[in-house]
Formats: C-alpha cells, structure tokens, sequence
C-alpha cells in the first residue's frame, strides 16, 4: 500500500480514534492523584500524533490502533511518572516536590512506575497474561475484545485475568 493509500484510509479512522484515546485518557487520569498537570486533551493529543507517525501499523484496524494508542497513553504515563519522582529527588535544580502521581486500582492507589515495573516482570514470566492485563485495565477492552484481538478464547482471557490479577496483587503487595 502507497503513503497516499494510507493516508485516505487513516483519514476515515481518525476522528473515531481520537474520540477513544481521550476516552482512554480521561479513564487513566481519573486514577491520578490530585495536583498533576497532565490533561486528558494533551495526553490524548501527543498519544494521537504519536500514533500517526507509527509506520509498522495497520491503518485499516481500527482496534489494532486503539490498542497502539492505548499503549502510548500508558508509556506516556509513566515517562511522567519518572519525571515528576526524579524531580522530587532533586532533578536538575536540586529542588524537590511532592506531587505524587498514583494510579489507582478501585480502592488501592499504586505508583505508575510500580503499576509498570510489575507489568514488565509479568510479561516476562507470562506475556499473554501481561497482555490482556494491558488490554483490560489500560485500553478499556472487554473480555470478548481481547479474545478477538489477542486471538484466544474468552475463557483463556478470563484464566490469564484472573492469574494476573493475583499475581500482581502480591507483586504489589496489595492486600485484596
């Protein structure tokens, strides 16, 4: 497919896709703790346009490029994340502040960096199960949507689920 192909097929996806990443971001940022900056206008705009400089996607999948976007969204998070602890540290100018930025399980509120770092470490014990975390709890897909998009079962989605959930639950310490 020629560059011109792509782009009158991105056209027709793209107010739709938008209108879900913010969607995306608005639910990411409903968990964040008071007195960060982020915005669920700007978050879904710079996952946006990140999205539309990928070249290795599907301009024709929509739900292949919600998820990219999703991802985005999630990556952008938690380079934030990193920015806000290293400046709480004293970043450049050896200043500190104490905005935490948390992200919140229904009642238990988690660090980002700590959401992410037991993430990776599940993918690398088990990636379906990581996979379908990110699906569900980051990009908002039902269980039957990860299925179609992963390409298993509803019941392997809801076993990888229910492992993950536990298994992140002690990783994290959470008391559930």
């Amino acid at each position: 497919m020629d560059d011109a192909a792509i782009q009158i097929e991105k056209s027709a996806w793209q107010p739709s896709v938008y209108q879900q990443l913010h969607k995306i971001a608005e639910q990411a940022l409903r968990h964040e703790s008071p007195g960060h900056f982020l915005q669920p206008t700007l978050l879904a705009n710079d996952a946006y346009m990140r999205l539309l400089e990928q070249r290795n996607l599907r301009a024709d999948d929509r739900a292949v490029m919600i998820a990219a976007g999703a991802t985005i969204i999630r990556r952008l998070l938690v380079d934030y994340a990193r920015k806000r602890k290293s400046q709480k540290r004293g970043g450049e100018s050896g200043r500190g502040i104490g905005l935490p930025v948390s992200m919140a399980d229904s009642a238990n509120h988690l660090e980002v960096l700590e959401v992410n770092d037991a993430l990776q470490a599940l993918g690398n014990q088990r990636p379906r199960a990581a996979q379908v975390v990110e699906l569900k709890f980051f990009d908002g897909l039902t269980g039957e949507e990860v299925a179609e998009q992963i390409g298993v079962s509803l019941r392997t989605v809801k076993s990888d689920w229910r492992f993950a959930k536990a298994w992140l639950s002690r990783e994290l310490g959470s008391a559930d």
